[in-house]
């Protein structure tokens, strides 16, 4: 799909349906849940997930308060994403209950309460200075967007596969299929900024190249992401979704040739994630 203006890539937008609706979930066998096994050790993950999804609308708080989050196609995009996110989140907590692994009525608000003061404080002077760059900034934001829901799409189809759960498969496919519209908006909105605007395109690859880190590391502790990018992409295969899906994709936008900080950032979360976890094993021996 190619696209001239940003109002193109929304009206585009708007006319895809949810997958999520009230008959798919009306339709989904909670009951059967715990008839079939799911790894322990991807519990943690499915947790990391829930907490990445339900920590969207502080992300578009934040970027309200920025020339690209007053953007009205952005924002109107925004709006949607964030619902879509927030329920994408519910319903890993509702797996997780069937699980048996209860939560609270108030997860949401503890998991908002656990990111640190130092990450609030970060965010707030990242998005003061973007409004001192302005809307040359809105590239860099839509390409963190397009690399965090590409990152993501793909840790959810890991984890299908990994978990094999007949009941958590067509919930993650679900997911995916919004995941996957809300990837091709951020990909094209940054994809017109990138080739209109010189100064944006350098200063999204100065960005990327240098500060970008898998998504939810730096609010949820950088512990918790190492160990649910090692388990997802810690073997040959998972490093090469990430190389193919991932960073061949992002090297075909205006100036990402010759990416490589996806592949390192992943790769140095997936040394951290499968030391920790020796170590761990080693000391309950």
């Amino acid at each position: 799909m190619t696209f001239e203006t940003k109002k193109d890539v929304l009206d585009w937008y708007e006319a895809q349906p949810s997958s999520i609706t009230p008959e798919f979930l009306s339709g989904i066998p909670w009951a059967d849940v715990r008839q079939y096994s799911f790894p322990e050790r991807l519990v943690p993950v499915l947790y990391y997930m829930r907490d990445v999804e339900s920590l969207t609308d502080m992300y578009y708080r934040e970027l309200r308060r920025t020339p690209t989050g007053r953007d009205p196609h952005i924002s109107k995009f925004m709006e949607r994403w964030g619902e879509e996110e927030l329920v994408h989140g519910k319903l890993l907590d509702r797996f997780l209950n069937e699980l048996g692994y209860e939560t609270d009525a108030e997860w949401q608000d503890s998991v908002r309460a656990s990111v640190g003061r130092f990450y609030k404080a970060h965010t707030y002077a990242i998005t003061t200075l973007t409004n001192l760059i302005g809307k040359q900034f809105t590239g860099t934001h839509m390409m963190f967007g397009a690399i965090n829901e590409l990152t993501t799409g793909q840790g959810y189809r890991r984890l299908m596969a990994k978990a094999d759960h007949p009941v958590l498969t067509p919930i993650l496919r679900a997911i995916l299929r919004e995941e996957s519209l809300h990837t091709n908006f951020y990909s094209s909105v940054a994809r017109l900024e990138l080739r209109d605007r010189p100064i944006s395109r350098k200063l999204a690859r100065f960005v990327i190249d240098h500060f970008w880190e898998p998504v939810g590391g730096s609010a949820l502790g950088q512990s918790r992401s190492n160990y649910t990018i090692a388990q997802l992409f810690g073997d040959d295969e998972g490093r090469r979704v990430i190389d193919s899906a991932v960073t061949q994709r992002l090297r075909h936008f205006p100036g990402f040739n010759g990416l490589t900080a996806i592949n390192k950032a992943a790769e140095k979360c997936i040394r951290a994630g499968q030391l920790s976890f020796a170590a761990a094993a080693q000391a309950a021996l």
